[in-house]
Formats: C-alpha cells, sequence, structure tokens
C-alpha cells in the first residue's frame, strides 16, 4: 500500500481577506463613533491593509472591527502582521500585512512537534514554504492534525492535499 500523505500551508484566500475588508469598510462608513475621526481601510498594494484614524484610540478601533470581520470570514488573525500605530500628519496609521507562507524556522518548529509528539511512522518534510507529511496509515495522519490543532503556534495552520 503506497503512503499517504498531506501538506501543511498557510495561505490566506485572497478573495475572503478582500470581502472582510469591504464589509469593515461599511461598518465604519455606517457607525456612529466613527463619524468625523477620519476613519479608513484601503488596501495598499497586493498584501497590505492600511487603517487611519484622527486618534490613536480610534485606529486601534478599527483595527478591533477589520480583526472581529476577518474573524467573520474564516481567515485566522495569526495570518494578520499588525505594525503599531505610528502618527502620519494629522492622523495615525496602522500597517497589516497578510502573512503567506510558514517561514523555515516555524517549519522546523513545527516538524520537530511531529518528530517528537506525534506517531513514530509518521514522517515530515519541509519543501519550499509548506510542510509535506506522510504516513503508511491515515489515523496517524489524522492524529497529526489533531496534534497540531492543539498546538498554541504563531502560524495559521490549514491542511490540504490529503491522499
Amino acid at each position: 500500500m503506497a503512503d499517504s500523505s498531506f501538506d501543511i500551508v498557510s495561505k490566506v484566500d485572497h478573495m475572503e481577506a478582500q470581502n472582510a475588508v469591504n464589509q469593515a469598510q461599511k461598518e465604519i462608513a455606517q457607525r456612529y463613533d466613527f463619524k468625523g475621526v477620519g476613519a479608513s481601510i484601503d488596501w495598499s498594494g497586493d498584501e497590505k491593509i492600511l487603517l487611519k484614524a484622527s486618534a490613536e484610540e480610534r485606529v486601534k478601533a478599527v483595527l478591533e472591527v477589520l480583526e472581529a470581520k476577518f474573524i467573520k470570514r474564516g481567515i485566522g488573525i495569526r495570518s494578520l502582521d499588525e505594525g503599531d500605530p505610528y502618527p502620519s500628519g494629522k492622523e495615525y496609521r496602522i500597517e497589516v500585512g497578510l502573512k503567506n507562507g510558514i517561514s523555515s524556522e516555524d517549519a522546523k518548529k513545527i516538524s520537530k512537534i511531529i518528530r517528537d509528539e506525534g506517531p513514530k511512522s509518521v514522517k515530515s518534510q519541509i519543501q519550499g514554504d509548506e510542510l509535506r507529511v506522510q504516513s503508511k496509515s491515515r489515523d496517524d495522519l489524522q492524529s497529526v492534525i489533531a496534534l497540531l490543532k492543539g498546538k498554541d503556534l504563531d502560524v495559521a495552520l490549514q491542511f490540504v492535499n490529503m491522499r
């Protein structure tokens, strides 16, 4: 019997992110507490979102609205790379980046978890910005997925290509 395998990736669905940003823009335009503070959310390139407001607390509130919309759309907050609020002229800004791919140090960390705590028949292999996990038993692969879902990692993980 051939080995079963799956890939561990960390990718953000760009359409879902676009929808979350659009919903956050609508909410900010309608909410009373954002009237007259110049609050806005815009895309800055393909992978960055720029939040603006007239005060530091307001721009943090805009960030909270954006995070809530991302959660509703099924995108983990760990896939957001939030900067600190900084003044720019008369307004405050926060740049939020989208994290795609697993860094090599995170991949090594995940691979070590699988090696140390997973079933012994499971092998993991780093392939660029993703991780391939193989085993003869599909049950072992399922237990690896459960193990990783239970861990508190700094990366939003998706499990794809189960074969």
